[in-house]
């Protein structure tokens, strides 16, 4: 890391930041460059009245351990006028395992809700209204059971799959670049999720089969460029994929959504998502001639957790502000908001009420959703997003010499990259560059807030028990048929395969997450990273 000179000042990606900017640092091409909101490329938005006509939806995630208390959060989150579900599940659930695996103990519940079978699925949405409600399901390695959970839950309560919205996150290159919650190598793992892309397409057309996901690369150790560069690149990953399996690209196109961080710099982050819908529309349109429709990127934003401070964390409201307005003035369709306690635990019931209220507050008070990109034309906001996309680009290219981003991170490029940010910034932060109030900067002796952990044996051992039941009540001839259904498909070699509505039957026989994986396992094998 080179020494800066004091006076200097730079973004957190780096970006030489000027004292004052002028036209010549921003001088653009209106119609190719910018153009209204709603028209191509759209870097001032995908709709042209944006938040005139709809708000984003308020999504606050949420996962406790049980499927009943996570129901109750999600009723309590809608009383208080949230607008989407978005569910958090536990550790096991995700990694493909049943809650009494002995690879699960100590670990169900903890991260969020475990679900085990559709049993489990029917008590997580009880009372809710899908047909009205859209749900974001942050799952990967095991999305494809997960959203068929769903389905069968909206099936068995006689609601048509065309009146289902909502997402699966389902980016499993995300998970061998940052998170590490995979399953399945890199091919049956692609061949899966183009299989979603396909069935959503035909069978769930209000459903996004994918969240391409940066806020997890973010949350990492990434800057805003890696965040913005490596998002996209998975993102040709993945088309590319779909169209190799025989899907034209406007077929499944116009439901790919995405997830962004925003953290704390205001201007970095708005020019990032600014620079997002410019770089996607391009891309989707040189590279894969595809439509309008398909050239438009829709995300969701979280606040950043890795910004949020066990110390002084009352402070932490005041950045999950800066960071909503960040989201909205970048021209989000959802976002989350953190607790101000997620250092510490599991938001509790107080501190998720006020995330949600920080974005009523930035809706209906603060005067941003008045106008449409309220900061366009602003030399800086503009001179910065031209030097995102191209950074951004740059990184995009050297994916391409790699062949794509999954030699990518079978090389370790994706990996080291981020490790070297992580580093960098945390060297800055001990120097005292990168100031974090309350931290290394207007520290105090305050001891940290008394949070009430759930009781977490208890728990598990409600949820083994209630695995357990569900095993012995199901009828075992039709379950053994529907996994044997599965298991001669999933061995085959053809790119023809149609594994979902097999998964689909397999959890209508109550197969749980963990038999459904190890049958699909049984053929494809783990995925054990290069060392």
């Amino acid at each position: 890391m080179s020494k800066r000179e004091p006076d200097e000042k730079v973004s957190p990606s780096g970006i030489p930041v000027k004292t004052v900017y002028r036209p010549e640092d921003a001088e653009l091409n209106y119609a190719s460059d910018l153009a209204d909101p709603g028209k191509w490329p759209y870097t001032r938005g995908v709709q042209p009245t944006m938040y005139r006509g709809r708000l984003w939806t308020m999504r606050q995630y949420a996962g406790f351990g049980s499927a009943k208390s996570t129901n109750e959060r999600f009723r309590l989150l809608l009383d208080a006028g949230q607008t989407g579900l978005s569910v958090a599940f536990d550790l096991p659930t995700q990694m493909g395992l049943d809650s009494d695996s002995p690879r699960a103990l100590g670990e169900v519940g903890r991260a969020g809700v475990a679900i085990d079978s559709v049993e489990d699925m029917h008590v997580l949405l009880d009372g809710i209204p899908l047909d009205m409600v859209s749900t974001s399901m942050t799952i990967n390695a095991t999305a494809a059971t997960l959203l068929a959970m769903y389905l069968v839950v909206a099936e068995e309560r006689g609601i048509a799959r065309d009146k289902l919205s909502g997402t699966v996150q389902n980016d499993i290159l995300k998970e061998y670049i940052a998170r590490g919650t995979y399953i399945y190598p890199p091919g049956p793992s692609m061949a899966l999720i183009a299989e979603v892309f396909r069935f959503c397409a035909d069978e769930v057309p209000n459903w996004n089969p994918i969240s391409i996901s940066g806020y997890h690369i973010r949350e990492a150790g990434a800057t805003a460029v890696q965040e913005l560069a490596f998002t996209i690149a998975n993102t040709i990953e993945y088309v590319t994929r779909a169209v190799e399996a025989g899907q034209p690209v406007d077929t499944f196109a116009p439901r790919l959504s995405f997830f962004f961080a925003a953290h704390n710099d205001l201007f970095e982050e708005v020019a990032k998502f600014r620079a997002a819908r410019r770089i996607y529309a391009r891309i989707m349109r040189g590279r894969f001639h595809a439509s309008e429709a398909s050239a438009r990127l829709r995300f969701h934003t979280q606040t950043g957790g890795v910004t949020l401070t066990a110390q002084q964390p009352l402070n932490n409201v005041v950045r999950v502000a800066v960071q909503s307005l960040a989201a909205t003035l970048g021209g989000t369709q959802s976002l989350h908001t953190n607790g101000y306690d997620e250092a510490l635990a599991l938001p509790s019931a107080e501190a998720a009420t006020l995330a949600l209220r920080t974005q009523q507050i930035v809706a209906f008070e603060s005067g941003i959703t008045n106008t449409v990109d309220p900061l366009a034309g602003s030399y800086y906001v503009e001179n910065l997003t031209t030097e995102l996309e191209e950074r951004a680009l740059e990184l995009i290219l050297k994916v391409d010499d790699l062949g794509g981003s999954v030699k990518a991170i079978a090389a370790g490029f994706f990996q080291e990259e981020i490790a070297r940010s992580a580093y960098e910034h945390q060297l800055r932060v001990e120097a005292g560059e990168t100031v974090i109030v309350g931290v290394n900067r207007f520290a105090d002796e305050e001891g940290p807030l008394s949070i009430p952990a759930p009781d977490y044996s208890a728990l598990e051992k409600e949820q083994v028990d209630g695995v357990k039941a569900v095993r012995r009540k199901r009828d075992a001839a039709k379950l053994k048929r529907a996994l044997a259904a599965l298991s001669d498909a999933s061995a085959a070699t053809s790119t023809e395969r149609r594994l979902m509505p097999l998964i689909v039957d397999a959890v209508r026989a109550r197969a749980t997450v963990g038999e459904i994986s190890e049958t699909l396992a049984a053929n494809w094998g783990l995925y054990r990273p290069a060392l």
